[in-house]
């Protein structure tokens, strides 16, 4: 099981306990008044999900299959660049999309002032994510070595350049097919599974209701904290600290500038998605 999994794992009892303190009848009712279109939403959904594995499937495959250009090879500086690049729209999917819609959904008036107004919930959860990622790569390293683990436009995006990073960092260990096919299988799958999940989770609340709000919220914080500390631990100080870009301030330069570049391509995109 992989450090995000144990992580949701880990912040279920909080989760659970703050779902079943929530009051339905509160603002529930905004939903009957709205002007969603949920048949056609659905539709929407289905092929958001169908383009997200495909786009995750592009981006983890592709510095698999581009080994051979001489161009791509992870021993290039044009590799670290590009994966630099995937790090800051990974970093900015986190700061600039996911951890905003948190502080929105508990933050709202439409959920008790205790607990909800009177404590963090959203920084809490997705500090308490990232330490317990940070803990599970711990222990996980003491036991094995060299493990590398890994709003319709902006997901495409974010999953097409996060698998180049983790297509990259598969490619850098060097396993063997069999596990390359596993991590990629995986990595494509989660997300359009996880969506599905969402569509038929959100068939047993209503809409805007408190209910709905704590789940989606303190599901986008943690998953907020998970984003953060992959592209800042898992890839970004990785590389930076490392011997190839130590060795080249002109490298570090370019790939500082190839971070900017992605995480205010994605910050940009907070404006619509």
């Amino acid at each position: 099981m992989n450090s995000p999994s144990v992580s949701i794992l880990l912040l279920l009892p909080l989760f659970v306990t703050a779902v079943s303190a929530a009051d339905d009848g509160a603002c529930g009712a905004e939903t009957s008044s709205s002007c969603n279109d949920k048949s056609g939403a659905l539709s929407l959904k289905l092929i958001a999900t169908f383009s997200i594995l495909v786009a995750s499937v592009i981006g983890v495959c592709l510095p698999l299959t581009t080994r051979s250009v001489a161009a791509l090879n992870p021993e290039r500086s044009l590799f670290v660049v590009v994966k630099a690049f995937a790090s800051g729209i990974i970093l900015a999917t986190g700061f600039m999309h996911v951890l905003p819609d948190s502080f929105d959904m508990l933050s709202s008036t439409c959920l008790p002032d205790s607990p909800w107004h009177k404590f963090p919930f959203t920084g809490f959860v997705a500090m308490l994510s990232a330490l317990v990622t940070l803990m599970v790569d711990s222990i996980a390293t003491s036991f094995y070595s060299g493990t590398i683990k890994g709003l319709v436009a902006a997901l495409c995006f974010h999953q097409m350049f996060e698998g180049m990073g983790l297509g990259g960092c598969i490619l850098q260990a060097e396993y063997s097919k069999a596990k390359r096919a596993i991590m990629v299988f995986f990595f494509s799958t989660t997300t359009p599974f996880g969506i599905l999940v969402g569509i038929g989770m959100s068939k047993t609340y209503k809409e805007n209701s408190p209910t709905a709000l704590i789940t989606v919220g303190l599901l986008n914080a943690s998953s907020a904290g998970l984003l953060i500390y992959m592209a800042l631990v898992d890839l970004l100080a990785v590389d930076f600290m490392g011997p190839k870009m130590q060795s080249s301030i002109r490298l570090q330069l370019k790939s500082f500038a190839a971070v900017l570049l992605g995480a205010g391509g994605m910050s940009l995109m907070a404006k619509w998605a």
